[in-house]
């Protein structure tokens, strides 16, 4: 399974906000920030944070793509 956060980036983008506007309203360390520019698994509290403070729903700021079996 894959997961990808460019739903985030982009909202940032469209909110002319940067990352460290993103760690200073939600409160997250800068190694969150890291994993999910690495597209790494974060806690869902994370992601909860981020949702509450953009007012939208979890689709809106990752996807996951499940792996095609061979």
């Amino acid at each position: 399974m894959t997961v990808r956060y460019n739903r985030l980036w982009k909202k940032l983008i469209d909110n002319n906000m940067k990352k460290t506007d993103l760690i200073r309203t939600c409160n997250l360390s800068s190694n969150v920030i890291a994993r999910l520019g690495k597209n790494e698994y974060v806690s869902m509290e994370t992601i909860e944070k981020i949702c509450q403070y953009f007012k939208c729903n979890i689709e809106d700021i990752m996807e996951v793509e499940l792996e095609k079996d061979e």
